[in-house]
């Protein structure tokens, strides 16, 4: 399923948009998504995110804030199979992914800084379903989040119009 939208036409419609100033990489099947944002932070460590991606996404979007670390990765071929599964539009993670050749075949958007082989820790260290920002962009739990070829939107704080 391809969502019908351009992320230039929703900016040029509605400035107001946080536009992420990060330049990530498509690494799913799914170059354009959509979705209400959910949220983990951690640091070297997937855990959160497994069990986020292994419960039902409904559509969502799970943002991860990895603190932009390169150095190990955050999601592979296993848990995006299970976002898959569970119904997630998509995954954008600051940080990194592995098994990028076959994340790029699943059904299922993906963006990230780049990959690298090395397994995160898996202790499930962080917080879920809280304010991270990155690029520029506060992506609050509940936002929507559109994305495409050309970048990445979400809607404004509290209090500020969207589309």
């Amino acid at each position: 399923m391809t969502a019908e939208f351009t992320t230039c036409d929703l900016f040029d419609a509605n400035a107001s948009l946080q536009s992420c100033s990060l330049q990530f990489q498509d690494l799913g099947a799914r170059a354009r998504f959509t979705g209400p944002v959910r949220t983990v932070r951690c640091h070297r460590d997937n855990g959160l995110v497994k069990q986020i991606l292994n419960s039902p996404g409904d559509g969502a979007v799970l943002v991860v804030d990895g603190g932009g670390s390169l150095e190990s990765a955050l999601m592979g071929d296993l848990i995006a199979a299970a976002a898959v599964e569970n119904g997630w539009a998509g995954v954008v993670i600051h940080g990194v992914i592995r098994d990028r050749a076959v994340v790029r075949t699943l059904d299922l958007g993906v963006k990230a800084l780049g990959s690298n082989p090395r397994k995160s820790a898996k202790d499930g260290a962080g917080e879920v379903d809280v304010p991270v920002e990155f690029g520029g962009v506060a992506f609050t739990p509940g936002a929507t989040l559109w994305a495409d070829e050309d970048g990445i939107l979400v809607t404004p704080a509290p209090g500020t119009s969207t589309p």
